[in-house]
């Protein structure tokens, strides 16, 4: 067994504090570690010591494997935790733990750089027997190669990089005049992104629904899934809404997707929490997607609904411990909803960059918020725009969606443009309220023709209304009648950002 009385964060913002204060209520000091210009962040203050290991630029600091290693050593610890980005899917990084004689909170560096490569991952699917979407398992050599899978599996096709996420390095091909420049531009992506120029190609499904399986594997043998997430609300395949459970899952669907997502964690012989996350399309086949060896941004919403807390099982299983809970024991309770806030404009998504004047966090029933921001923070260029992360959880799913229009009404930040629009109306769209909608929900969000409609005739309806109680009341003023329709409850109240 492991003892780990120390532990080097090796990251920062909200999912580092994340961290921090599992490690506090476990009685284990935690060390923060900082660019220059996040020396007064957050994270910094939180921790029990902080060391800055280099410049803003990500790759003279957070990336360096060699400068987090160091810092661990030098402040005493026991152990490293990665987070999510920067080094958590970087082989190098436990493998340099591994040397330096420091336990690395995750999955072995085998395991790793195994299901790092999507390639290889659909090659172990296949071998498991998990549905995979049709495409290469290798990684294509030219454009030939290309343009030959495409002739076997007929447009629209995915593009996609071999080493990477995020989005990065995934081009859709429609038309096969364009399929050369989408395969220069996607591996140009992913070389600069990930440092790996393979691209692999796979058939475009079209609007299907991405639904993702929360494992956790000790090392004893037990592998035991947390039921799923919906994450189909993506711009440019990057999510901006979860939600645990899924609308689109029944018990039995679920449990054919647990034991599928536990075939892959045991296949490439994985510890730790993972994610495997799949795509189902509308006639209810699902296909294996990838694996996500590390924590998630949205591990919140599971453990909300199951009452599981991901991060100290993380820890145990490092320590060498057995899981604390069965699958037996595992029992989805209510449901949960996160909106990731990220420094961006409502409408472009473009970044949005400046200090934070003003900061008012939402609170009460049901609400948790995981930031790494504060007011005088300066947001900048050189990292990810999440900022924080609002997740809520309800009774029921229509509880959980009024609560989260309530905590995002009541979230207030000054002097950026934030996400928060965006979420709102969402929250407030037909598509989602309904629960069936799928990954071309943001389209709809964006382009809601017939929620104009809705939102036009709902104002007629109030006008009406207002003059015929005007007529009721004896003759009410003009100023009246708008105060009385203007109030909530009556169709036109919005929240103004």
């Amino acid at each position: 067994m492991n003892s780990i009385g120390k532990v080097l964060v090796a990251n920062r913002g909200e999912i580092a504090i994340r961290i921090m204060r599992a490690c506090r209520e476990m009685g284990i000091e935690s060390v923060a570690v900082y660019s220059d210009i996040d020396r007064t962040s957050r994270h910094v203050r939180y921790a029990d010591e902080a060391y800055c290991i280099g410049p803003a630029p990500s790759i003279e600091s957070y990336l360096r494997i060699d400068r987090v290693v160091e810092t661990a050593l030098e402040s005493g610890c026991d152990a490293v935790h990665p987070g999510y980005g920067f080094l958590a899917e970087n082989p190098g990084l436990p493998s340099a733990c591994l040397d330096a004689g420091l336990v690395f909170i995750g999955p072995s560096a085998r395991s790793m750089a195994l299901l790092g490569n999507k390639t290889q991952a659909r090659r172990m699917a296949v071998e498991a027997g998990i549905p995979i979407v049709p495409g290469t398992k290798e990684p294509l050599s030219d454009v030939r190669e290309a343009e030959k899978a495409v002739e076997e599996m007929g447009l629209p096709v995915l593009l996609k990089a071999a080493g990477g996420g995020g989005g990065k390095g995934v081009r859709i091909v429609r038309e096969a005049s364009g399929l050369r420049s989408s395969l220069e531009q996607a591996t140009a992506e992913a070389r600069a992104a990930f440092d790996n120029p393979d691209i692999y190609i796979e058939r475009y499904l079209e609007r299907p629904r991405h639904v993702e399986i929360q494992v956790l594997a000790d090392l004893h043998g037990n592998v035991v899934h947390l039921a799923e997430r919906e994450c189909s609300v993506q711009r440019r395949f990057q999510k901006l809404i979860e939600e645990a459970p899924s609308c689109a899952l029944d018990g039995e669907l679920r449990s054919r997707m647990g034991e599928a997502a536990r075939k892959a964690v045991i296949a490439s012989d994985y510890h730790n929490a993972g994610t495997v996350e799949f795509l189902l399309d509308s006639g209810g086949d699902f296909y294996f997607c990838e694996v996500n060896a590390r924590l998630q941004v949205e591990h919140p919403v599971t453990e909300l609904i199951t009452g599981v807390d991901i991060v100290k099982e993380q820890i145990r299983i490092a320590q060498g411990l057995p899981l604390s809970f069965s699958q037996e024991d595992i029992d989805i309770r209510g449901s949960a909803i996160e909106c990731r806030i990220c420094a961006e404009d409502p409408v472009s998504f473009l970044p949005s960059t400046g200090t934070i004047t003003e900061l008012e966090e939402p609170s009460g029933p049901g609400v948790r918020l995981e930031s790494g921001i504060s007011e005088g923070y300066k947001v900048s260029l050189y990292y990810d725009p999440l900022i924080a992360k609002l997740i809520v959880w309800g009774r029921d799913r229509s509880e959980a969606i009024a609560r989260m229009r309530r905590a995002l009404e009541e979230y207030r930040i000054k002097g950026i443009h934030t996400t928060i629009p965006f979420h709102l109306k969402a929250m407030q769209s037909v598509q989602f309220v309904s629960g069936e909608y799928d990954t071309g929900i943001v389209q709809e969000i964006e382009h809601p023709e017939t929620e104009i409609h809705i939102e036009i005739a709902a104002i007629a309806a109030a006008i009406v209304a207002g003059e015929e109680m005007a007529v009721e009341l004896g003759g009410e003023t003009e100023e009246s009648r708008w105060k009385m329709l203007g109030r909530v409850g009556n169709g036109l109240h919005r929240a103004k950002w």
